[in-house]
């Protein structure tokens, strides 16, 4: 009887949840699809991906090449791109985590003058649009002489970057238990050795989560790329690089799918890398108890 009920129970569940499975299922496949017809196309030649929709490929004759991919890696800069976007990205995601990781312990558990006050104009440079920023921000560049180089990006990035990454450690790292802080303290030991022995190994989940947002944005960049490094191609991100293909060889925009696809495997792997910290570093703060 109990057996029955079990398996009653969970026929219950199941039918229940239902149409929220399959509401999941139907955005699953809208986010899914558009990237599985990418993939498909980057390998059609270009007067089929012109003339016939990408679900055609699957029907006799094929016909898949690989010369999107080898025109894009061996005439296109994207592999001097790649290791630009790197250069870009790792420093562009370490320098604003590492700076929010300390001004967020500050902001949970120091105390000072005008600390709430500071925090809430960090929170509110969020609703400031980049855009508004742009122009004053490439003329102090420009008297710095630090358009057009890693450093200024490097600058860039972290202070865009700074408002969100501040605002979710702050929630974060502000739930940690009291006593924990408490123990330390009475043990002898300074914020500085609380930070780095205590908080840093706490807050994986977080920093991992922040990690992914940063990176993605940044290896995804074009605009704040496009502004503080211009036209330089010694310094170009890939997202720069993959914009420029068409102009560059006329009528080769059949090289965009291959340039966009080779673009996206990076961050995927990362985000399936470090997917086991993501949820836990969205929701933290947002529960207490």
């Amino acid at each position: 009887m109990n057996t029955a009920g079990a398996k009653h129970n969970i026929l219950v569940k199941i039918v229940s949840r239902g149409p929220l499975n399959l509401i999941i299922l139907l955005i699953c496949a809208a986010w899914l699809i558009p990237s599985f017809g990418l993939f498909v196309s980057s390998f059609r030649p270009a007067h089929l991906i012109l003339s016939t929709g990408w679900w055609k490929a699957f029907k006799s004759p094929f016909a898949f090449t690989l010369e999107n991919y080898s025109k894009v890696l061996s005439t296109a800069n994207m592999g001097r791109s790649f290791i630009n976007s790197l250069l870009i990205s790792i420093p562009a995601t370490v320098m604003p985590i590492l700076i929010a990781a300390f001004a967020a312990y500050a902001f949970a558990w120091m105390h000072f003058p005008g600390r709430d006050f500071l925090f809430l104009l960090v929170v509110g440079l969020l609703v400031v649009p980049i855009q508004m920023t742009l122009i004053p921000v490439l003329m102090l560049f420009n008297k710095l002489h630090l358009t057009g180089t890693f450093l200024g990006i490097w600058i860039a990035h972290t202070g865009y970057g700074l408002p969100f990454a501040v605002y979710l450690l702050r929630n974060f790292i502000g739930e940690l238990p009291e006593e924990m802080f408490e123990s330390a303290h009475l043990d002898g030991a300074s914020h500085y050795t609380v930070f780095f022995k205590l908080v840093l190994p706490t807050s994986v989940p977080a920093l991992s989560s922040l990690a992914i947002f940063q990176f993605m944005w940044v290896w995804n960049d074009l605009l704040v790329a496009l502004i503080f490094l211009g036209g330089n191609p010694s310094v170009a991100p890939m997202p720069l690089t993959i914009s420029n293909l068409v102009n560059s060889y006329g009528g080769g925009w059949e090289y965009l799918t291959s340039a966009a696809f080779i673009s996206m495997l990076l961050p995927i792997v990362i985000f399936f890398s470090l997917q086991k910290y993501f949820v836990r570093g969205i929701l933290a703060g947002s529960v207490k108890g």
